[in-house]
């Protein structure tokens, strides 16, 4: 306890010993809380959520908005994963916003470059796509890192291959055209 009689510290938010994927568990022969489903007779599959009319809005500049794109590769992603039920499809549409939104920025800063003239002086600047680039990078990040930790502690098959996260460029790419 402080002078001042406020109590300060404790456990800080993520620290500790991360949590073991389910599929490590089950390797290492430790009981793990496998939820194991009966089998329905005839197993019906679960259809993807309507893509929200924000995800595919026409954009001031007349182009169109990936992240309608970027929302169903990453659903089919955890599609093939069986991890579909179990990811809030918010969470999904948050990342492929925010995916969109990078992709924007860095079209942005491809055609205008990454330097800007200020507003009042003349004198030239970062360009603020820049900064807003790197904020969206940072919050796709966070987001693909909580659903691909969520799929990672469900899933029974270790993961190999490549994810939707890995092919933010090449919707970049594919923009310019």
């Amino acid at each position: 306890m402080a002078k001042d009689g406020t109590r300060r510290g404790g456990k800080r938010i993520g620290a500790g010993r991360k949590p073991k994927a389910l599929n490590d568990k089950v390797n290492a022969g430790v009981d793990a809380n496998v939820i194991s489903f009966p089998e329905p007779e005839d197993m019906v599959g679960v259809e993807m959520p309507p893509v929200k009319e924000y995800l595919k809005a026409e954009q001031r500049n007349g182009s169109s908005l990936q992240a309608e794109d970027v929302f169903k590769e990453t659903w089919d992603w955890l599609q093939k994963r069986n991890c579909a039920a179990i990811i809030n499809p918010q969470l999904v549409s948050q990342y492929a916003m925010s995916a969109a939104r990078w992709i924007q920025c860095e079209d942005a800063i491809s055609k205008m470059g990454l330097l800007a003239k200020h507003p009042t002086t003349g004198a030239p600047i970062a360009s603020p796509f820049v900064s807003m680039s790197q904020n969206y990078m940072r919050q796709v990040n966070q987001l693909w890192y909580q659903i691909f930790q969520t799929v990672k502690e469900n899933s029974l098959s270790a993961f190999e291959g490549t994810n939707p996260h890995d092919d933010m460029m090449e919707h970049l790419l594919r923009s310019r055209k």
